[in-house]
């Protein structure tokens, strides 16, 4: 679970905006799932920015001078928090989506497989890395993630995710990552 608000778990304000505009979609991509939809979320101006100017403010914590995002909802969170941080901003893509040497990991979904990858060169060897993403779940995605960063050199200094379905156990496959959630369910 995560600790205490403010530390390294959710802060109250943050976590009740995300339980309150983060919604829930059944039988989707698949029957049995249930989708997180953070549109509400991204679409409330003030929302928005308070989830923004905290994930900055982890990231500045950690010493991150690199805030890398998992495609594509990661994206949207990690690469507006680099700039606030005053970080540069990594994506982690979908296999096939990047020019040049990457790296790549695959995974299992809760529906399937998929692969991530990135470019080595873009990260310094030691560099201070915060990786962010949407949704914790069953840990797939952002072990695959961590693994890369780590593989090309990172400091991993955390993994910060919006949302945490706790009850899916995700975060045990992650070791020693340092995992902060902005809310838990």
């Amino acid at each position: 679970m995560a600790g205490p608000a403010g530390a390294d778990g959710p802060d109250g304000h943050i976590a009740e905006l995300v339980t309150r505009l983060v919604r829930d979609v059944p039988d989707w991509p698949t029957p049995g799932v249930v989708f997180k939809d953070i549109s509400p979320l991204l679409a409330d101006a003030a929302a928005f920015a308070a989830v923004v100017t905290d994930v900055a403010r982890r990231a500045r914590e950690a010493g991150a001078t690199l805030v890398a995002g998992i495609e594509a909802r990661g994206f949207v969170l990690a690469a507006p928090a680099a700039v606030a941080a005053g970080a540069g901003f990594l994506p982690v893509r979908k296999a096939g989506k990047l020019p040049g040497r990457t790296l790549r990991r695959d995974y299992a979904l809760e529906y399937g497989t998929a692969s991530v990858e990135l470019q080595p060169e873009v990260v310094r060897p030691g560099q201070r890395v915060l990786l962010v993403d949407d949704v914790l779940a069953t840990g797939g995605t952002a072990q695959a993630a961590c693994e890369l960063l780590t593989e090309a050199g990172a400091q991993l200094v955390g993994l910060h995710v919006l949302l945490e379905l706790s009850f899916l156990g995700g975060r045990g496959r992650l070791g020693v990552v340092p995992v902060t959630t902005s809310a838990v369910a």
